[in-house]
């Protein structure tokens, strides 16, 4: 018998016939001996639909009285789900964030867990029950205030309730078969990955990957948890992310393996440039100008720095941020022109990432120059380059995004000559 925590996708529980297939799922699951915990997400956009409802009543709203709100999409959905299980007659008992435990810090919409203590839901398992657990949310240590934490807040929900209950394994449902070599929404000849690293999962999640959020994928890997993506519309076998030597070697005890070159290729479109232009090249200027960047409670990912005008001593910085952002860096950067002393701030929202991912890179030479030459014959310009140890990604142009995705993934022949990858939801999460 093992313990296993289970999560479900919006798109999964879309309405009740929905429901009803993952009751009838988890009732398998049960019945087969095991113990289960259930995390599930707001049916279908019911999260969207409500965000659309508080900005019809105020354009501002309060963020505090904003995650009360949202936090109802979840409660709905597990109220359902438990009901459906017991239809099966199978006992299910019903748990907000709260209730199950999970602690955040106090910032509202994108909070942070801090602490598990599921007293309750361990409780619910010892009489033999089905616990459900509201992902997406929690609630303050000291004030008790409810707080949502943010995109994939239920895939983090549910990793964090897997550690601190010591589950056998986390299966987190969603509308895909599983991890692929690509977004088959775009590469429609994507290949599943049967194993993946945790690392390079990290990589594919920071890189626009959207079947698994980054926080999970880093509290998963903190914590040991073994993460299987399947999907809630197939029986298919799915994706395992494990550590490093588990992604390898295999669960037989099977001989450690070579790690392919390449996992993956992934894309964000959701990505903006900011160019500060004229930037006087001293030390300490760079530095500021982060700092104001941090203060607006912006993210960087890549940046830029071209050589220093010998003639005039300036340089100009480039970075790429979420969009979602941009205005808030612009304005902070703004304010701070006179005391930074640059000449002048350019905005692009039409930039997309290309990202190629592969524990194996890092010991096989030439990865960098297949990846430029298929670029460029697909007539791919390259804007921006950063690296990591076993990861390469490239900015270019939005509208050509889509070629570069497909053209890369053929060329490091991750195409599969099996049937179409399918996103049964139609949203890939």
């Amino acid at each position: 018998m093992a313990l296993i925590v289970q999560k479900y996708g919006g798109s999964s529980v879309a309405d009740a016939s929905g429901v009803k297939r993952v009751a009838k799922r988890i009732a398998e699951s049960k019945r087969a001996g095991n113990d289960v915990v259930v995390v599930v997400s707001a049916m279908g956009d019911t999260t969207d639909e409500l965000i659309d409802l508080a900005n019809a009543i105020t354009p501002v709203p309060p963020s505090r009285e904003m995650d009360i709100l949202l936090t109802a999409g979840e409660r709905i959905s597990m109220s359902l789900l438990a009901m459906a299980i017991a239809n099966l007659g199978i006992e299910a008992r019903s748990f907000t964030g709260q209730q199950a435990g999970v602690i955040t810090d106090d910032v509202h919409g994108k909070a942070r867990i801090i602490d598990v203590t599921p007293s309750r839901i361990q409780a619910a398992i010892d009489e033999g029950a089905v616990a459900i657990v509201a992902g997406f949310q929690g609630v303050t240590q000291h004030t008790n205030d409810v707080t949502t934490l943010g995109r994939g807040g239920s895939d983090t929900t549910a990793v964090a309730l897997a550690a601190a209950l010591k589950a056998d394994v986390c299966e987190i449902y969603s509308d895909v078969d599983g991890v692929f070599t690509a977004d088959p929404r775009i590469v429609p000849s994507a290949r599943k990955i049967d194993r993946i690293s945790y690392d390079e999962m990290l990589e594919m999640a920071a890189s626009g990957a959207k079947v698994l959020v980054l926080r999970c994928v880093e509290y998963a890997r903190r914590y040991g948890v073994p993460v299987h993506v399947r999907s809630s519309f197939s029986a298919h076998t799915g994706t395992m992310v494990t550590n490093y030597e588990d992604a390898e070697g295999g669960d037989e005890g099977a001989d450690v393996m070579e790690q392919p070159i390449i996992a993956g290729v992934a894309h964000d479109s959701s990505e903006a440039k900011i160019t500060v232009v004229g930037v006087p090249d001293v030390p300490g200027t760079a530095a500021h100008i982060f700092e104001v960047v941090a203060g607006s409670g912006v993210n960087i990912d890549m940046i830029v720095q071209n050589v220093s005008a010998a003639a005039t001593g300036l340089t100009d910085i480039s970075f790429t941020l979420p969009a979602t952002d941009g205005t808030a860096a612009m304005t902070a950067l703004a304010e701070s022109q006179a005391e930074v002393g640059f000449a002048s701030l350019q905005y692009d929202d039409t930039i997309g990432k290309l990202s190629l991912i592969g524990a194996g890179m890092k010991s096989h030479p030439g990865v960098s120059a297949r990846l430029f030459s298929a670029l460029s014959a697909a007539g791919i310009n390259i804007e921006m380059i950063s690296t990591s140890e076993i990861r390469i990604s490239v900015v270019t142009r939005a509208d050509q995004l889509a070629d570069a995705v497909r053209a890369v993934h053929t060329a490091f022949d991750l195409d599969s000559s099996e049937d179409e990858a399918v996103v049964y939801g139609g949203t890939g999460r």
